[in-house]
């Protein structure tokens, strides 16, 4: 069977467009310590996240992720970047495949006497009917081929960016929202610390009235007072500051939020980390996996860039059907192709291709030190996340010792100021020490949750609602 030289053409480019110049690709050396975390054991190789509904037992806590990943601006940008970058990389993979289209065409011409050689004035008739390519880019040295890894490199890596801006989403919800309660709970210390002034201030000034106490006693009770109820005003006023800065970030007003505690069971994290992580895990971070994308397409860029120093060939041809009468297009013997191949071959472009190459290979360096940096700032995090977890349990501990200690210091404090033995400002003394360490040990509580939530971003697990994040070294 006979084929015409379009078809042979066609066939022949689709089998040979399968090379390309870009340089191998291999992962660069990671540039931080293969052991995460202070311990000697050998670092654990695999972990399991639980995805953010299992780590995150609030109720009210979940009904606010969800919220903000249905509503948040940055995140809504992120998953429109993906989505315009899957059609530019879909647009580029379409120039690997010829253009085919079917052409239908009419003429009909009167032609005057003086320009006809019978000199009498003629009608001519054409038709055609043909299927076509334009310009079609036999992709020998693999220029579309390198262009078109190189747009689904950057399409992958928008949405690895997609998911890294999804986890810190949730984890700004999880920490916004629990310095909502960390401040809410100090205020309402500082509104009990008012109370017990109040009530301070009342016996002090009926012990004054009797004879029993002096008027400098009651001046320094008011002045606990004022700073009893400017430290309340202070917290009054952050707490407001949270609810705006939580509402800003799910997008829409406040459900009615519960009073809890941040000793709180629902507020405890689940799946506690291990201590010795191996470092190979990081790899599996989003933002890391966006900078390993980032660089395989700035590896794939150089493959293009160096496909412009050698000739480009393009094919343009036709077969279809012509004929002067509508009736006789498909009639035998109206056949008809064209085949139009062009080559061209760079010789002088002032440096251009040159310069290009320099840049892809320059664009390629950038992305390995991006690489390395991202791999880099998460060792960091992840490293002083692990630190923090064992300083802030025993901070903690010191810390509700302490308070223990000072309520028992302001009773007898207080026994001894109304035995006569001591003045009140021992009682002013250990109320003051009372109220800044009951507010210390809340911003400790604080700290150590969102130091778990920190270390589960960290980590690169959560992003997801149900399903948990295996990581495992490569």
């Amino acid at each position: 069977m006979t084929r015409n030289p379009l078809t042979l053409a066609l066939l022949g480019g689709l089998m040979l467009g399968g090379c390309t110049l870009a340089p191998s690709y291999e992962q660069p050396a990671s540039p931080v310590p293969a052991q995460l975390g202070e311990t000697t054991a050998d670092g654990t190789a695999e972990l399991t996240l639980p995805g953010w509904s299992t780590l995150y037992q609030s109720a009210e806590l979940q009904q606010l992720i969800q919220s903000a990943l249905d509503n948040n601006r940055d995140l809504r940008l992120a998953v429109l970047d993906v989505a315009a970058l899957r059609a530019q990389y879909q647009i580029q993979r379409a120039d690997l495949y010829p253009n085919l289209s079917v052409d239908g065409s009419g003429t009909r011409q009167r032609l005057p006497g003086d320009l006809s050689s019978t000199g009498s004035s003629t009608l001519s008739d054409q038709y055609g009917v043909q299927v076509g390519v334009t310009a079609w880019e036999l992709d020998l040295f693999g220029r579309v081929r390198s262009l078109k890894d190189a747009s689904l490199e950057t399409y992958l890596a928008s949405e690895e960016a997609q998911r890294s801006t999804q986890l810190a989403l949730v984890a700004q919800v999880a920490q916004s929202y629990l310095t909502l309660v960390s401040d809410r709970q100090n205020l309402a210390i500082s509104r009990e610390t008012v109370a017990a002034q109040e009530d301070s201030l009342a016996l002090i000034q009926r012990r004054f009235e009797s004879g029993l106490g002096t008027e400098l006693d009651v001046r320094q009770a008011q002045i606990a007072l004022q700073g009893a109820r400017a430290n309340q005003a202070s917290f009054e006023r952050q707490v407001s500051q949270d609810y705006n800065a939580l509402a800003v970030l799910v997008g829409g007003p406040l459900p009615a939020l519960e009073s809890v505690n941040l000793n709180s069971d629902t507020l405890s994290l689940v799946a506690p980390v291990p201590e010795g992580l191996s470092s190979s895990l990081l790899t599996q971070r989003p933002d890391v996996q966006q900078a390993e994308h980032q660089l395989r397409a700035a590896n794939a860029s150089i493959g293009a860039a160096r496909a412009a120093f050698f000739p480009s060939i393009q094919l343009t041809g036709a077969y279809g059907s012509m004929s002067s009468e509508l009736s006789g297009l498909f009639d035998s013997g109206s056949k008809a192709w064209s085949f139009s191949p062009s080559i061209s071959l760079p010789i002088f472009s002032g440096g251009r291709n040159k310069a290009n190459l320099d840049l892809a290979e320059v664009r390629q360096d950038q992305a390995v030190a991006t690489y390395e940096k991202a791999i880099q700032t998460a060792f960091q995090e992840v490293a002083n996340a692990l630190q923090a977890r064992d300083t802030l349990a025993r901070q903690q501990q010191a810390q509700q010792a302490l308070v223990t200690a000072t309520e028992q210091s302001l009773t007898l404090s207080q026994q001894r100021y109304e035995q006569g033995a001591d003045d009140y400002l021992a009682v002013l003394d250990a109320q003051r020490t009372l109220l800044s360490a009951r507010q210390q040990l809340v911003t400790l509580k604080l700290q150590q949750l969102t130091n778990e939530t920190e270390l589960y971003r960290a980590l690169g697990g959560g992003w997801e609602a149900q399903q948990p994040t295996h990581m495992a070294s490569r």
